[in-house]
């Protein structure tokens, strides 16, 4: 057992100390993992578990000038972190077939382990598009997708900043600062209100451009597999294994939203269940419910009152149609209740039947 433990620590101190660059020793999180791995850990259980709970009877926050200046701010540091990246090499000097870490002490080799850290911290800025979501209790979009996404970025760029803060593999924070600027203008634009909207019809095209950056990320590693460079092979399966990742993930967001999700609303919409004028669900944005017009109209104003409501309901299938149908039914079904000594509310049965209920959310 002694004997295994000190295997441990020998192969720990091997990797973390005498394979590391030593010239970011010091900065902030980098002479040890498990800070970082802590940060990722706590992120996830906050916007998975605390958030949540803590936010389950509370109204959602209303934040929209912070994110608005928070997105703003993201966009001028990912903008300077993309500068400073490509200043460091990726503008000038670097090669695109394969770039081994210079880990001298020159001008541009240091101003790139600067950038490089730098692009390290801004994946712990970015947990922020995450707690708004918890904050305005957005939690659908607390995805998985989103939170792997997030989670394990800064421990993987912690790795490239602690032994590689250059040369080839800091290619996909070029590329990732350079779709984050595009990204967070995205989302600044939609946090400004609705009178914004016409300026963000791009959404699907963001979500291309984030797929295409990863297909060049993982080109751009794999390609040292036929050639010959001095450049540690394990980052390039590293950082290549998560483009591929991430590309499938996103491939799988891409076909659910505009393939999949596009497919089922017309396919619903051609049979009448969705109706243009602000539907979700089968819900009208004032309450109204309308499946396909014959349902309601023809099932509760036949079974109510044949007469009235499968005439009104069937024939038009719309909210006029919908109301006429179940309000001439049970008016035909509260006379005859009456009769016979049943007691009952029309007005109340009425705003029942078309949802209007003192707690319907509209």
């Amino acid at each position: 057992m002694a004997s295994l433990l000190d295997s441990l620590v020998s192969s720990y101190n091997d990797i973390f100390i005498n394979t590391r660059d030593p010239r970011v020793d010091g900065w902030l999180f980098m002479d040890s993992p498990w800070p970082t791995a802590f940060i990722c850990l706590s992120y996830v259980l906050i916007v998975k578990l605390i958030g949540p709970w803590y936010m389950k009877n509370r109204p959602p926050f209303q934040l929209r000038k912070i994110i608005v200046i928070y997105n703003a701010l993201q966009v001028i540091f990912s903008t300077w972190i993309f500068y400073e990246v490509g200043m460091g090499g990726w503008f000038t000097e670097y090669s695109y077939r394969c770039q081994p870490v210079d880990y001298s002490n020159s001008t541009s080799a240091i101003r790139m382990a600067h950038a490089s850290w730098w692009y390290y911290f801004s994946k712990f800025t970015e947990f922020f598009d995450t707690f708004f979501f918890v904050l305005h209790k957005k939690f659908e979009h607390v995805s998985t997708l989103h939170v792997i996404h997030h989670g394990c970025m800064p421990m993987s760029v912690w790795f490239g900043v602690k032994f590689t803060p250059g040369g080839h593999s800091t290619f996909f924070g070029f590329i990732n600062t350079f779709v984050h600027i595009v990204m967070y203008t995205y989302y600044m634009l939609a946090a400004m209100g609705p009178e914004y909207r016409r300026y963000i019809w791009w959404k699907k095209y963001l979500t291309n451009l984030q797929m295409i950056q990863f297909i060049m990320i993982f080109s751009h590693a794999f390609q040292l597999c036929f050639t010959e460079c001095n450049y540690p092979r394990a980052f390039m399966w590293w950082i290549g294994g998560h483009a591929v990742m991430f590309f499938f993930l996103f491939s799988d967001f891409y076909i659910k939203a505009y393939f999949k999700g596009a497919a089922k609303v017309k396919a619903m919409a051609s049979n009448g269940y969705y109706k243009v004028n602000g539907i979700a669900n089968g819900h009208l944005s004032n309450g109204f419910t309308k499946l396909n017009g014959h349902s309601n109209g023809h099932a509760n104003g036949h079974a109510n009152g044949h007469a009235n409501g499968h005439v009104n309901g069937h024939a038009n299938g719309v909210a006029n149609g919908h109301a006429n149908g179940h309000a001439n039914g049970y008016a035909n079904r509260d006379a005859s209740k009456e009769s016979n000594g049943e007691s009952g509310s029309f007005s109340l049965r009425a705003r029942k039947l078309v949802c209007m209920n003192p707690d319907a959310a509209f």
